[in-house]
């Protein structure tokens, strides 16, 4: 045989380097999921899934959550509360309140940097805008017509811009659009909708919903924070308390009514939970709405009657030609509840009460333990009751997904104030994580993501390249089954609404092992009506075990 050229052999050594190269990753990836399994302080335990304690004090009681594209959570809560329990950045410009109301959180590390915010937040919107930068927007009093933003870099601090919106929106629900604006809808009184950037070519910035007049409960003020849903179809899904619509954005139409579901009310106070079910290729779009309250319980909790909460969860598939609701029961009633859709496609629900309603001191009897809600199972094995917190959650508690593919917990105020003493359930200024029971897993056998892409378009093929333990190939193109790559949007979270949150189910080819690893081609998003224009997670999941999510920028 003919010995080789000097470029074969450089080719073959570098061949040989790559190969070293990838096995090294991949045998650190296997040892610090090792490491990771080792020192954590828990076990197993039936209903699965565990708790950690993230940190004691994060300073405020996290009333708003959303996680940004550099893997930190911005937290705040209200200017009007009295002294945090964290100061001002050095130099903010204060009086007599010194203390933040605002805290960036960092996942890598868990500390903690403190922000200034100077508008009142309380009870406010936001969405993350496609350049990855956080609208905020109304709130309380001086803050009510207020925007803000917040982009993600190690000295960033919010801006303020006062006097944006048209009118107060306390209370409002945000959606990021196929086009990249925001529409927001709502708030207390206010039964109209108007766009982030303003509508140039309108005579006016607002435009009336009669929907929200309909759904109006005087007794309670009861259709707040209305859940908004954007369909693949570009059309939106707004629901408020018992019924929903389909709205026509362009024209501002009302194209569909939906039929009211059957038993109590979901929207705030009577504060149930939503989520846009995860898209997957040519499947028709669901919604999903847990929780909430019987008719009357805001008033009864006033009079010191605490009403049970409801069980029912209702699914809808808004395109259908007589779309109808179906129902079914959770294990555990509760109102007050924070719905977290996971990168398995699976939903989990979490914080709140089996009694009362949402509002200063109105809820009894905290719900302890989350409940995962697999929408793919068949009715009636769809629910389980997973390991229980050691921390009620009641009003103004809130949760997000991360980018471990943990579910960060935090907030819990039921009051006007600060209170740590002498109530039934102190102020929590705590942050605690949820492990779902798919980081169970023995260590190092989560898929580790190699490459993707970090900005792709719509409609592309692109590679994913990743490792899974067990799986592992030197050469050959041995195809791997079970893979799924999902795309999600994390929510910005208040009040148990989760505005934009999203998953998509991508197109994927063959998984095809190559040289230390797998690669898999997928096919993105063949539109922004199916995901809007944005940061996304992307999550590699095979056999029901995701991977550590990676950013990816859309459109």
């Amino acid at each position: 045989m003919a010995s080789a050229t000097p470029r074969s052999r450089t080719r073959s050594a570098a061949t040989t380097a790559g190969i070293f190269f990838l096995f090294l990753s991949y045998l650190l990836h296997v040892l610090a999921a090792g490491i990771f399994a080792q020192q954590r302080p828990f076990s197993k335990v039936d209903g699965g899934g565990w708790w950690k304690l993230l940190s004691n004090s994060v300073g405020i009681s996290a009333m708003h959550m959303q996680l940004l594209p550099d893997d930190t959570v911005v937290m705040f809560d209200r200017t009007d509360t009295g002294h945090s329990n964290i100061s001002l950045p050095d130099g903010s410009r204060c009086s007599t309140d010194c203390t933040a109301h605002s805290v960036l959180f960092h996942l890598s590390s868990s500390s903690v940097r403190p922000l200034t915010i100077l508008t009142d937040t309380w009870c406010s919107s936001g969405t993350l805008l496609s350049n990855g930068t956080l609208l905020q927007t109304g709130g309380f009093r001086d803050g009510d017509r207020v925007i803000r933003f917040f982009s993600p870099s190690p000295l960033s601090d919010w801006v303020e811009q006062p006097s944006y919106l048209a009118v107060r929106r306390w209370y409002a629900s945000n959606q990021i659009l196929p086009d990249g604006r925001v529409i927001i809808i709502g708030g207390r009184r206010q039964f109209s909708g108007e766009f982030f950037p303003r509508d140039q070519y309108s005579a006016s910035p607002v435009f009336q919903l009669s929907f929200l007049v309909e759904t109006y409960d005087r007794e309670s003020e009861g259709n707040l924070y209305p859940f908004l849903h954007l369909l693949p179809d570009g059309t939106l899904f707004i629901f408020a308390n018992d019924r929903a619509i389909v709205l026509d954005v362009a024209s501002k139409r009302v194209i569909r009514r939906l039929p009211p579901i059957p038993d109590g009310q979901r929207s705030y106070p009577s504060s149930g939970s939503s989520v846009l079910l995860p898209l997957r290729p040519g499947a028709a779009a669901e919604v999903l709405v847990c929780g909430g309250a019987p008719l009357g319980s805001y008033q009864a909790a006033l009079n010191g009657n605490f009403l049970p909460a409801l069980r029912s969860c209702a699914r809808i598939k808004p395109s259908d030609p007589e779309p109808a609701w179906s129902m079914e029961d959770m294990p555990l009633a509760r109102v007050m509840g924070d719905m977290i859709l996971l990168p398995t496609c699976d939903v989990l629900i979490v914080n709140g009460a089996a009694a009362g309603t949402a509002g200063w001191e109105l809820a009894r009897e905290p719900v302890l333990h989350p409940v995962l809600y697999r929408p793919d199972l068949p009715e009636g094995t769809r629910f389980s009751v997973l390991r229980e917190s050691q921390i009620p959650r009641m009003y103004h508690s809130t949760a997000v997904l991360d980018t471990h593919g943990r579910v960060i917990v935090g907030g819990s105020n039921p009051h006007s104030s600060y209170k740590f003493t002498n109530v039934m359930f102190p102020t929590e200024l705590s942050l605690e994580a949820f492990y779902p029971p798919y980081l169970l897993t023995a260590a190092g056998d989560r898929p580790h993501v190699l490459s993707a892409p970090a900005e792709v378009g719509y409609g592309e093929r692109v590679a994913v390249r990743f490792l899974v333990a067990g799986h592992f190939h030197r050469s050959g193109h041995q195809e791997l089954e079970d893979v799924e790559v999902v795309a999600l949007s994390p929510g910005f979270q208040t009040h148990s609404v989760g505005m934009n949150q999203r998953v998509v189910v991508l197109e994927t080819s063959q998984t095809l092992g190559q040289l230390g690893g797998y690669e898999t081609e997928v096919m993105t998003p063949p539109s922004p009506a199916v995901s809007p224009p944005g940061y996304y997670l992307w999550f590699v999941v095979h056999e029901g075990v995701p991977s550590k999510g990676v950013w990816v920028r859309i459109g």
